[in-house]
């Protein structure tokens, strides 16, 4: 159907274009005297001829090209083709008023030429900064609606939402934030971005089984958060295709929709705290409901490999947390009373420092 179309709109260009110019460049070309050679309706049927010939040639790639600008359009969500077409409208409105001035001028180049050029530019900028700015303007709608409205006599105080948490990649894998979600901890509307699963079914699609599993973890943590658990979850279907970094666009998305990265990343963190953007790290947040345990205080603990330090050993308690035993290589299968003597912590995780009870009372 698609291809008598563009039959058909062949047929119209050339019966209109031999129309007007066949029988000018006859009486140019001074081919015949003949009057009913200079006919406009026998050029009408020469230029149709011609023009239908030429669509076998070329219906093809146009059909083939329609199609793809369809299905591109298809593919792109409501709101981007929304504000781009807002933007296109307003670029063209510009190019008018612009190309005004032009048509009085006398030079054909600058009254005909010239206004087309400024139209297709101002229609293309304008596109591209409403598609490109779109969740800007959402976020500023959003903010006009609420600052406009006037409470009155009898209206409930306005509750203050709390700000959508944003998913990144490595905290999807990671697979703690099921559970974080399960407990209520986490309020909020949790964001996975669009730019996010495709990051994890390229993972789930790698060749290295490392990796592919994990992915696949991260794909069934999401499946099991959205369609089990008691949290608000949507799927953010933007991109910021001039940015090419995941991590980039996740802070870039927070700063639009002033949301709060959810993360377990150590850089992304601190890329996120330069940026000032909002930031929850899961290693915090599991370091911090750790058991709190202090220089001097005595724990059992099983020395199971060698330390990285001569004569040292190395334990862990039951969350995972490691115990440096200072001499405890002698101790590697025991289980031993040892002191705490220090404690270092950081958003990377948590080290404890200790050495033998025996020790400390040898000397």
């Amino acid at each position: 159907m698609l291809k008598k179309i563009v039959h058909l709109f062949f047929i119209v260009l050339g019966g209109t274009t031999g129309y007007l110019y066949v029988p000018e460049i006859i009486r140019l070309l001074n081919i015949t005297d003949l009057d009913w050679a200079r006919s406009p309706y026998l050029g009408m049927i020469i230029g149709a001829i011609i023009f239908f010939i030429l669509s076998y040639w070329l219906a093809d790639y146009i059909v083939d090209f329609l199609r793809w600008v369809e299905d591109a359009l298809i593919k792109l969500p409501a709101v981007d083709l929304f504000f781009g077409s807002i933007g296109l409208i307003v670029g063209l409105v510009i190019a008018y008023f612009v190309n005004m001035p032009l048509q009085d001028i006398n030079i054909e180049v600058v009254s005909q030429v010239l206004p087309l050029f400024i139209m297709i530019v101002l229609g293309y900028l304008g596109f591209q900064v409403g598609f490109r700015r779109r969740d800007e303007f959402v976020n500023l709608m959003k903010t006009n609606k609420k600052d406009k409205r006037r409470p009155v006599e009898g209206d409930e105080v306005d509750v203050i939402l709390p700000k959508a948490k944003i998913l990144d990649t490595s905290v999807i894998i990671d697979g703690r934030i099921a559970d974080i979600c399960q407990t209520n901890f986490l309020e909020g509307t949790v964001i996975i971005p669009q730019f996010v699963l495709g990051e994890l079914q390229h993972i789930a699609d790698s060749s290295d089984t490392l990796k592919r599993n994990r992915g696949r973890r991260g794909l069934d943590v999401l499946n099991r958060i959205q369609k089990e658990l008691p949290v608000k979850v949507e799927i953010y279907e933007g991109d910021f295709e001039e940015i090419p970094e995941v991590d980039s666009k996740l802070i870039k998305l927070a700063k639009v929709i002033n949301g709060i990265v959810v993360t377990n990343d150590f850089n992304l963190n601190k890329v996120c705290d330069l940026q000032g953007v909002n930031v929850l790290n899961i290693n915090d947040l599991a370091n911090a409901v750790k058991p709190v345990v202090l220089p001097g205080e005595e724990l059992i603990v099983q020395v199971i490999k060698d330390g990285k330090e001569h004569n040292q050993g190395v334990a862990y308690l039951d969350d995972g947390t490691m115990i440096v035993v200072e001499e405890g290589r002698d101790y590697i299968g025991k289980t031993i009373e040892v002191i705490i003597t220090s404690v270092l912590q950081t958003s990377a995780g948590r080290m404890i420092f200790a050495k033998p009870k025996l020790l400390e009372k040898a000397l």
